[in-house]
């Protein structure tokens, strides 16, 4: 995206009071928790979705892998084609959808119904992070700004390592089709908080997608950046998209699914912590343990078949490098591409969602064609091809200074 006007902050005498902008960030951050959350959902439900709509587990995988192809194409699109559009009431509608597409998925009756669904998910998705990303510099004064986004960015985080935990112990206690109710009441309230929160944004850029192409043809460090993306994202999604038949393979008790997933988040949400203390000084090193920590973990759960104690002891690893993920390569593209923010941030949110769709894609046809255990082989090795990728930005100057 190409942005002929500057995303300069707002000046500090024209900035929405503090308390008001602080709560608008906050409405936004909810509104990012409650769409990521309908994205990776059926994670921890394929089992039950699969068994009451008769469809196999690779199949019900295409509820991940729906949405995510289509966010990957609709955040620039999206972006695009609302330029000149209030971002307040692009955002309202994107998370109404996801919210009124959340409970058509719960009364559905026929996976047909469920995938038509996921598709608008997709477009919420993918529209409603690339906007999210910059509308802190509308919001809060300009001294607030980066730790406004961050906590924007936080909302998918959290979704990604406590949202689907949530769901699957919800799923677990009142049926999978509870889960996409709640969760569709829960993009229902995003949008009440931010219609009552949110003060008006009116776009002050007109936007193409003439530096998407620039951005990645001028920059080896966000060709890196997104690479190790793809590669990292893909493999985790390969993998994790069917950790609840994994787990049931090894012993797990269905109602331990859920609290072990809560143990992945909680986990998670340590790793975030840890990254965020690391990444300012340590990026590249950052980088390298997610790799090792991720592709540890998924060797040692394929490898390991004892029960609650020894996945759960596997899960909590495992969480601590994926939590660190989001952060982490965020900082990497928006380091790499300091004067081309919104272009590489527009990048990154499409190769995130395209990488969440491949890895469930593949992890899919591994698990009907070849068996449940080889999607952690498969993830774990399109992790630790991050290795070479990373080993050669030693000699560009920028991956120098990460």
């Amino acid at each position: 995206m190409t942005t002929l006007d500057p995303p300069t902050p707002v000046p500090e005498e024209n900035a929405p009071s503090l308390v008001r902008g602080w709560l608008a960030v906050l409405a936004v951050t909810l509104g990012i928790f409650a769409l990521m959350t309908s994205e990776l959902l059926p994670v921890g439900l394929l089992t039950p979705i699969g068994a009451d709509l008769d469809v196999s587990p690779g199949t019900v995988g295409l509820m991940v892998t729906v949405p995510g192809v289509v966010a990957a194409v609709s955040a620039p699109l999206v972006t695009v084609a609302t330029g000149r559009v209030d971002r307040r009431l692009v955002l309202i509608v994107l998370v109404g959808l996801v919210g009124a597409a959340n409970l058509a998925s719960a009364f559905a009756t026929t996976f047909a119904v469920v995938l038509v669904a996921r598709f608008l998910i997709g477009v919420s998705v993918g529209g409603f992070w690339s906007l999210a990303g910059g509308i802190a510099l509308r919001l809060v004064p300009r001294r607030h700004v980066a730790r406004a986004t961050a906590v924007i960015f936080g909302g998918v985080e959290t979704a990604s390592v406590l949202g689907v935990p949530a769901g699957t112990l919800l799923g677990d206690a009142s049926g999978w089709r509870g889960a996409f109710a709640a969760v569709g009441v829960l993009g229902l309230a995003s949008l009440v908080c931010l219609v009552l929160l949110m003060p008006k944004v009116e776009p002050r850029r007109t936007i193409t997608f003439a530096a998407l192409p620039e951005v990645l043809r001028t920059n080896a460090a966000v060709r890196v950046g997104i690479a190790m993306t793809f590669l990292v994202i893909t493999g985790h999604f390969a993998a994790y998209t069917f950790v609840r038949p994994i787990l049931l393979g090894d012993g797990v008790d269905a109602g331990m699914v859920g609290i072990l997933l809560l143990v992945f988040g909680a986990a998670g949400v340590c790793g975030n912590f840890v990254a965020g203390a690391l990444i300012a000084v340590r990026l590249r090193q950052t980088v390298l343990g997610i790799v090792v920590v991720l592709g540890t973990a998924m060797v040692l759960l394929a490898l390991t078949d004892g029960g609650p104690v020894p996945a759960g002891a596997i899960l909590v690893l495992w969480g601590l490098g994926y939590g660190a993920v989001p952060v982490t390569f965020q900082t990497w593209i928006l380091d790499a591409a300091p004067d081309a923010t919104e272009a590489a941030t527009s990048l990154y949110v499409s190769a995130f969602n395209l990488s969440i769709a491949l890895g469930a894609l593949v992890g899919g046809l591994a698990v009907d064609g070849i068996g449940t255990t080889s999607v952690l082989w498969i993830g774990g090795g399109l992790v630790v091809l991050v290795l070479p990728v990373l080993a050669g930005t030693r000699r560009t100057a920028r991956a120098g200074a990460v």
